[in-house]
C-alpha cells in the first residue's frame, strides 16, 4: 500500500490530550496526510458528511455511543477506508465485536509511541496493525483445538451459528431459514448452549474458529 493513498484521516477520541497525540501519530506514519479531531460519534458523522476519510483512528467507548457504530458505517459506506481501533481494552468484549464490524487493526494506547508508529507503518506492507497482546490473544483463540460440543451441532444449528456470524438478527435468521421466530430462537439458544457462549461476538469468534466464516481483520 501506498502512503499517498492516506490523504485524509479522522481521530475519534473524547481525551483532548489523547486525540492530540494520536493525531501527530497519525501524521508522523504517514506524513502530508491531514487529519480531523472528533471527540464524539455526532462530530464524527458530521465531518464525515463532508469528507470520507481514508484512515480513521476509533476510539471504542465515547460519550454517546461505542465506536463499534462508526466502525460498521464506515465498513459499509466506505470499505476503502482503513479503521483503526486505538483503545485501553484488551478484552473479548471490546475486541471481537470491533472486529466483526470491520476494524482493520487494533492497537492499545496505551503502549510506546514507537511501537504504535512500527504498527501503523506496516500498513504499508500490507500488515494488519496489531498490539502484541491483541495478536497473541488472537493465535491463542484460533490455535485452540476442536471441542467437542462443535460436534454436536447439527446441520440447522451450524447454519444459525453461521448467520449469527454474519449480523443476521432473530427476525432475519427467521426469514432466511424459512422457520418461525420461536424456532430460529430455539435454535440460537441451542447453539450458545453447546459452544458455551453467551454473546453474538463469543458465537462469531467460534464460527471463526471453526472455519465457517472469515474472520474480519
Amino acid at each position: 500500500m501506498n502512503t499517498e493513498s492516506f490523504q485524509y484521516g479522522l481521530v475519534l477520541e473524547d481525551h483532548p490530550t489523547t486525540a492530540v497525540w494520536l493525531g501527530e501519530l497519525m501524521r508522523e506514519a504517514f506524513p502530508g496526510i491531514a487529519a480531523d479531531i472528533a471527540p464524539t460519534l455526532a462530530d464524527a458523522r458530521r465531518l464525515l458528511a463532508a469528507r470520507t476519510p481514508d484512515l480513521a483512528f476509533v476510539d471504542l467507548n465515547l460519550p454517546d455511543g461505542s465506536g463499534v457504530e462508526l466502525i460498521r458505517e464506515l465498513s459499509r459506506s466506505a470499505p476503502q477506508c482503513r479503521c483503526i481501533v486505538t483503545t485501553i481494552y484488551a478484552d473479548d468484549h471490546h475486541l471481537f465485536p470491533a472486529l466483526h464490524a470491520g476494524a482493520q487493526g487494533y492497537l492499545l494506547k496505551d503502549h510506546p509511541k514507537d511501537r504504535v508508529l512500527a504498527a501503523l507503518r506496516g500498513i504499508i506492507a500490507g500488515e494488519p496493525p496489531l498490539s502484541p497482546a491483541i495478536a497473541q490473544r488472537l493465535l491463542r483463540v484460533f490455535a485452540a483445538p476442536p471441542t467437542a460440543a462443535e460436534d454436536e451441532l447439527s446441520p440447522r444449528e451450524r447454519e444459525t451459528l453461521i448467520l449469527i456470524a454474519k449480523g443476521y438478527k432473530l427476525p432475519e435468521v427467521a426469514e432466511h431459514m424459512e422457520v418461525t421466530r420461536n424456532t430460529a430462537a430455539g435454535y440460537i439458544k441451542a447453539v450458545y448452549r453447546k459452544l458455551k457462549v453467551s454473546s453474538r461476538a463469543e458465537a462469531t469468534l467460534e464460527a471463526a474458529r471453526m472455519g465457517l466464516v472469515r474472520p474480519e481483520f
